[in-house]
């Protein structure tokens, strides 16, 4: 893994981490079983991919996120970072609970973007990918370049997509203070699947796996179901294994946001424009709730439990 220099944020940075788009190389040589690199880098280059609803919604979105948990964002610009011809107004946000990549599109978005969660920073592109491959999991646009790097998406099981970046310059993010959960919601059919390619692709360990999970957390009080947390130098992952039959906004949300006090932080997110979908749960590891904030993006948001 290369050694990255922590030095100030600049808008050099931000417009690195936006033009990462997505894809795959389909010559990619094999990786040979059980010789899968490691090819994460950290969680501070983990971004949570936010498609903006309307224009007229963006500065609502990131003055509230911003309110809410603090950071700061880039400056706005229009780039096309798709493969194909596409326009985006495309804007960074940093923040100490987990950093995002907003877009809106100025054109229709091509097939399959948008349906990427997350764009998880690599050591090395083709690396990356072999080693996807090798663990399992698709290459669903294949590799191409832009003017800082390159972009892939690949698919697990379950369809879950993830964006894999590499840039020229690598870029130097601040550790986070709290590491977001990348929220995965899978079948009964893929669950077994998913966990151990993505275990196998991230070198990641298997914290918990719970079969009788209170399901109220999920919205279905008086149920249970399957909850499995995995972490690796990706970041941390909290995997539902459920049947689909989902309450909303339960499935909507792809990051949860870890908070010192989840009451403070909910008010400061409803002052700053967000609503409340599900309110205020004490799970057996924390008090969640799930928020919408102005243009669209849904987030689940955390506090330890007060023992």
């Amino acid at each position: 893994m290369p050694n990255f220099r922590i030095r100030p944020l600049v808008h050099g940075a931000a417009l690195a981490a936006l033009l990462a788009g997505v894809a795959g190389c389909a010559g990619t040589p094999p990786v040979r079983s059980g010789a899968i690199p490691n090819v994460a880098v950290g969680p501070q280059y983990d971004t949570t991919h936010v498609y903006i609803d309307a224009e007229e919604h963006y500065d609502a979105f990131v003055d509230a996120f911003t309110s809410t948990f603090g950071g700061k964002p880039s400056k706005r610009g229009t780039f096309n970072v798709m493969p194909v011809p596409a326009n985006t107004q495309a804007q960074y946000v940093w923040s100490p609970v987990g950093n995002l990549s907003t877009f809106f599109f100025l054109t229709p978005i091509p097939y399959p973007f948008g349906q990427e969660r997350t764009g998880w920073l690599v050591t090395d592109m083709d690396q990356a990918l072999a080693a996807a491959r090798a663990a399992g999991a698709e290459v669903v646009v294949d590799k191409f370049k832009d003017p800082i790097g390159y972009d892939a998406v690949i698919q697990f099981a379950g369809g879950v997509k993830f964006q894999l970046y590499w840039h020229f310059t690598a870029p130097s993010y601040a550790p986070l203070e709290t590491v977001p959960d990348n929220r995965v919601y899978v079948s009964r059919d893929a669950a077994d699947t998913f966990v151990k390619d993505f275990l196998a692709f991230s070198h990641g360990r298997l914290v918990a796996d719970v079969a009788n999970a209170d399901a109220a957390e999920i919205g279905r009080p008086g149920e249970t179901f399957r909850r499995i947390r995995i972490e690796s130098a990706f970041g941390k992952m909290l995997v539902f294994v459920t049947d689909g039959h989902l309450p909303y906004p339960f499935g909507h949300e792809i990051t949860g946001y870890e908070v010192k006090d989840l009451d403070a932080t909910l008010a400061k997110a409803v002052g700053a424009g967000a609503t409340v979908l599900a309110p205020r749960f004490e799970a057996v590891e924390s008090s969640t709730a799930i928020v919408r904030f102005p243009g669209g993006y849904v987030a689940e948001i955390h506090a330890a439990r007060r023992r």
